[in-house]
């Protein structure tokens, strides 16, 4: 049975730069992804410069991929009213198919092991020590595991944790597209039920993204079907859809999405990413979320594994404060920004406050975005 020191469940951004950093120290990292690289996921592709100074000084942000500098946002309300924002820190859009790629490139050259197209069935931790099953009934051991398995998994289900028990009412569905459409802006329409991001990302590729209830899909039978009848009466969303071309043969498409709150460590396993806690898609920046939250826990990892003194207690009762510090309040804003998205009456008055009142504009955007490190 191969032992090594760390574990990595999920190759997203939390994942995969949590595991270059600890690569870089000459621990042992096995990271293990269920798809093999390079793949879409469903995911709004814009990332806030808050990430950026880590990324640039880790020698890792894509500039080699043309990532797009985006500085605006465009909202529109459900009955088409519309405002343009500032967006004073800005950020970049980049695939997750580009840069996830290009992630896993720099970490597999920084010595992490990689085992890919497998899933983990199990996870049990025992006298100090965790024991790790794969669908295969490969068996492997660890120190520390570190979960980065995203929104929604079947281990969160093995887990038994809490969010699993409650039905969510969303699905998110994701296209790359080809259309006019301003490089250096962030669109969020709202449409009855949800919204949709769009923006541009590397190789003029535009990405869709949104946000639905799970009940309208239901009512009108399939994803074309919704679109036609509750995006496009959005009349911006409209105007893209029946202009633009779609890149993809088929969306992609997550049910279940859970905005729940979720613990930063459970069983013992310390969560990051969106397996800790996901704010609102287009609201709330989860990419650069799943990027810091994965640093977070690098320099606690470490000390457990240099310091006899540090206990594993110590570790994650440590890691739950500092993931709460940074996130907890943000995860709550996100709820609170998303409940201005989806109906008529709170999208009109959102518009209209960022219209009327300048300094609550700037407070929205805000909360879009974290500060920089």
């Amino acid at each position: 049975m191969q032992h090594t020191n760390i574990i990595i469940i999920g190759g997203g951004l939390a994942g995969l730069t949590s595991a270059l950093q600890l690569a870089q120290h000459e621990l042992d990292v096995v990271l293990i992804e269920k798809k093999e690289y390079p793949f879409h996921r469903v995911c709004g592709e814009y990332i806030s410069n808050e990430v950026r100074p880590f990324l640039e000084r880790l020698d890792i942000f894509p500039q080699h991929l043309g990532p797009t500098h985006i500085d605006k946002l465009l909202l529109t309300s459900t009955r088409n009213h519309e405002v343009q924002l500032d967006l004073p820190l800005g950020g970049f859009g980049i695939s997750r198919y580009r840069f996830d790629y290009f992630l896993f490139q720099q970490a597999r050259e920084m010595g992490v092991n990689f085992i890919t197209r497998k899933y983990v069935s199990s996870v049990v931790f025992d006298s100090g020590m965790f024991q790790v099953t794969l669908n295969d009934q490969e068996r492997l051991t660890c120190d520390v595991v570190i979960g980065a398995f995203g929104k929604r998994s079947n281990l969160d289900r093995v887990l038994e944790r809490p969010f699993m028990k409650r039905r969510s009412p969303y699905v998110g569905v994701k296209y790359h597209m080809k259309g006019e459409f301003p490089r250096n802006l962030i669109a969020l329409h709202n449409f009855q039920g949800g919204y949709a991001g769009i923006s541009a990302v590397e190789d003029q590729k535009l990405n869709l993204c949104y946000l639905a209830s799970g009940e309208s899909l239901k009512t009108y039978g399939n994803i074309k079907a919704l679109e036609r009848r509750v995006l496009m009466k959005n009349a911006f969303l409209r105007k893209f859809l029946t202009s633009s071309e779609t890149l993809f043969k088929q969306p992609l498409v997550i049910n279940e999405i859970s905005f729940e709150r979720k613990l930063p460590v459970e069983q013992h396993i310390l969560m990051c990413g969106d397996a800790a806690g996901m704010i609102a898609p287009l609201c709330g920046n989860g990419m650069a979320m799943a990027i810091r939250s994965g640093s977070l826990l690098v320099p606690l990892v470490l000390k457990f594994f240099a310091e006899a003194r540090y206990s594993r207690y110590m570790l994650e009762l440590d890691y739950s404060r500092v993931w709460n510090h940074h996130f907890r309040r943000r995860l709550w804003n996100g709820r609170t920004i998303q409940r201005l998205f989806g109906t008529d009456r709170a999208s009109v008055a959102a518009v209209k406050i960022c219209k009327n009142f300048p300094l609550a504009a700037k407070y929205l955007v805000r909360q879009t975005h974290g500060d920089t490190f």
